[in-house]
């Protein structure tokens, strides 16, 4: 198939998906972090929360607020935080 043809069936294919004509074949959901939750459960405030971490609290504030969500990185990242926040905490400070 030539790469014209593929890209008409593909628009086909999305436009049959956005009518409800047809099943998406594959959905991807990005992984999801609370990052309120686990900030809240150390009970530290957004500016302290990111000043412990390396991070910008405009962006994790951004993150609570759902106007950004964390990249790849950022979750694998908050994801450590949640299971040992002492740990990160002192490794981000011995650097």
């Amino acid at each position: 198939m030539s790469v014209a043809k593929s890209l008409i069936k593909g628009a086909d294919e999305a436009l049959a998906i956005a009518k409800g004509e047809m099943e998406p074949a594959a959905v991807f959901v990005p992984e999801t972090v609370d990052v309120a939750a686990i900030r809240k459960r150390l009970k530290l405030s957004q500016a302290a929360f990111a000043e412990r971490y390396c991070l910008p609290v405009g962006t994790v504030r951004d993150w609570e607020q759902h106007r950004r969500s964390p990249d790849r990185a950022a979750v694998v990242l908050l994801s450590i935080i949640s299971r040992n926040p002492e740990g990160v905490a002192e490794t981000l400070a011995a650097g």
